[in-house]
């Protein structure tokens, strides 16, 4: 039996969703108020890192408006087992969602189509989220998963994994962190709307890219592994056994070294010079250390992720975080192919 997330955990699931793409959602849009309009769907932009439509509408005197609408990542769609447009050009549809706060224009929650179908927009969205329709069109099932497959446990670590938010192990960020002085400044002074590293299909680095929702897969190069990642095409590269004295110069994801503690990768990051903790403002100094642990469980349909962050000038203790991941046979990672404004 599934179990319907409560308000709490909802609020968990849309934020972290909500700040996926280019911009902040809850700093463009104003999720306390909903909004709806009616019209005629005149463009589609079917891409990462969010779906966008331009409804055109007509007020009662007449007037022509245009609506700017948007809503999650294609990948996330995908997973929604949303493939291709469920509209097209020149269709009328009733919108609802979260008004921009410059500009005409929401983020979409419900969509009422032209066959009389409503697509909601939330995860694990049930027959009480519909506004005018009494039918869903849609399914969520994928993402909350609540076990994975135990076919491939010879493979260890060496495939595709997928996010499942069913048990709230789906999330790796806290609600609060143990912040120095100087990073409470930082974070309080950070402006989304103009320092978001992620404008413009900005990458992002670590340890915030280990957060995403999306599949990805390990890949044994004998000497290295990788971890691919679908958001933003992330590649990682884990150097095994290698002397801690080679570290290049510092980047985005820094320079990783691994080994293997029986079935548990273990991986030690530093030389990441990325800027950010996360996508909430919260900085990262060059100094900062990561170590992660990735271990299969539950006869190999599970992986088990520890990550523990230390970095003097940001935390005033090593940060621990945990999530999980699970198996399923079906899911592959897909290109991102990102698409600025």
């Amino acid at each position: 039996m599934r179990v319907r997330p409560t308000a709490s955990l909802l609020s968990l699931i849309v934020l972290p969703f909500a700040a996926l793409g280019h911009h902040s959602v809850p700093a463009n849009f104003d999720a306390s108020t909903t909004v709806e309009t009616e019209g005629e769907i005149i463009a589609i932009r079917w891409q990462n890192p969010h779906v966008k439509f331009t409804l055109q509408s007509t007020d009662a005197s007449g007037s022509v408006a245009e609506w700017n609408l948007e809503t999650h990542s294609l990948s996330i769609m995908k997973r929604m087992d949303v493939i291709d447009p469920f509209v097209s050009i020149g269709d009328r549809v009733r919108v609802a969602g979260w008004p921009t706060r410059r500009g005409r224009g929401m983020f979409v929650n419900n969509m009422l189509l032209p066959s009389g179908e409503e697509f909601v927009f939330r995860f694990n969205a049930e027959p009480a989220d519909l506004r005018w329709a009494d039918r869903l069109w849609g399914t969520n099932e994928r993402w909350f998963a609540e076990s994975g497959d135990t076919s491939a446990a010879d493979r260890g670590i060496f495939r595709t994994w997928s996010t499942s938010l069913a048990g709230g192990e789906g999330f790796i960020w806290l609600p609060e962190y143990p912040l120095t002085q100087a990073a409470r400044a930082a974070q309080a002074a950070y402006n989304p709307l103009t320092d978001d590293p992620l404008l413009n299909c900005g990458l992002k680095g670590m340890p915030a890219i280990m957060g995403a929702p999306y599949p990805f897969e390990f890949i044994d190069r004998a000497t290295t592994i990788e971890w691919h990642q679908e958001e933003y095409d992330t590649v990682r590269v884990i150097h095994m056994n290698a002397p801690s004295s080679a570290v290049p110069a510092p980047s985005i994801l820094g320079y990783s070294i691994g080994r293997w503690d029986g079935e548990t990768l273990v991986v030690e990051t530093t030389g990441i010079n990325w800027g950010y903790f996360d996508t909430r403002g919260v900085p990262a100094s060059e100094d900062m250390v990561i170590l992660e642990r990735f271990t299969p469980v539950e006869n190999g349909s599970r992986l088990q992720y520890e990550i523990t962050v230390s970095d003097p000038e940001v935390f005033t203790e090593p940060v621990l975080m945990r999530k999980s991941w699970v198996y399923l046979p079906d899911v592959r990672v897909e290109p991102y192919e990102c698409v600025a404004d």
